[in-house]
């Protein structure tokens, strides 16, 4: 859809509209080659229009993603022969798209996918303080002591961190919430137990939970999940309603 100039120039963001319709005055604007001095001229994204010789660009639209991570997907920036890539599952998209993140090859469950730099600097920066929620699959049942190890903390990275929970679910599961976010906090908690991880799956980072997504699929974040990331995490029990 064909929009003013100036407004078109504003929306990139290159300048409030009223300075937008100045550089165009002062003939620094071309479109498809030619100096436009109009700020009525109608463009739509298919025109090549510059700025002191330098393409303008429409920035793209703010996309908001959560996907529940499959196994044996790597999510470092930098692609390496022989790995699949976790935004590999989202070239449909045609987005430059960045993990907000990280989770290991082998570790599943939510992963927050975007292209807002500021959104994602929120949600990793330590000031949020968000919790991440982890269960974890051992090799062999947790005994009491080592379920008291997992709880004590350990050190990462010349650091030393501490779960904000430990649980034991079953004889092997084990639920642990932490909130440093250390390279595979969880992992080197539990290992130094003496247990070995058959299976990690991330379950929530701050009030945000993965619920019911399928592994290897993803959903647009509503506003309200947005909202909810950065609250405290309420588990709602459902119980049946007494009835009068």
């Amino acid at each position: 859809m064909k929009k003013r100039l100036s407004k078109h120039l504003a929306a990139t963001g290159l300048a409030s509209r009223r300075k937008c319709e100045e550089i165009i005055f002062a003939g620094r604007v071309q479109v498809n080659g030619q100096v436009i001095l109009t700020p009525q001229t109608l463009v739509d994204e298919s025109d090549r229009i510059t700025v002191d010789q330098k393409r303008i660009r429409m920035p793209e639209e703010k996309v908001y993603l959560l996907l529940n991570k499959p196994p044996g997907y790597v999510c470092s920036p930098a692609y390496k022969k022989n790995h699949k890539h976790v935004l590999d599952l989202f070239k449909a998209l045609n987005l430059r798209l960045f993990t907000v993140g990280r989770l290991d090859k082998d570790t599943t469950g939510l992963l927050i996918i975007t292209n807002d730099g500021h959104f994602a600097e929120r949600v990793i920066h330590p000031s949020s303080n968000l919790e991440k929620e982890y269960v974890a699959e051992t090799s062999s049942p947790i005994t009491p002591r080592q379920l008291a190890i997992m709880k004590e903390g350990t050190y990462v990275e010349n650091t030393f961190v501490k779960p904000k929970k430990v649980k034991k679910i079953n004889a092997k599961t084990v639920l642990i919430t932490v909130s440093e976010g250390k390279k595979r906090e969880v992992r080197h908690l539990i290992a130094r137990s003496g247990q070995k991880v058959e299976t990690l799956h991330r379950t929530r980072i701050g009030g945000l939970a993965l619920k019911n997504l399928e592994i290897g699929t993803w959903r647009k974040l509503s506003t309200k999940d947005k909202e909810a990331l950065f609250k405290p995490y309420e588990k709602k029990n459902k119980r049946p309603r007494k009835k009068a």
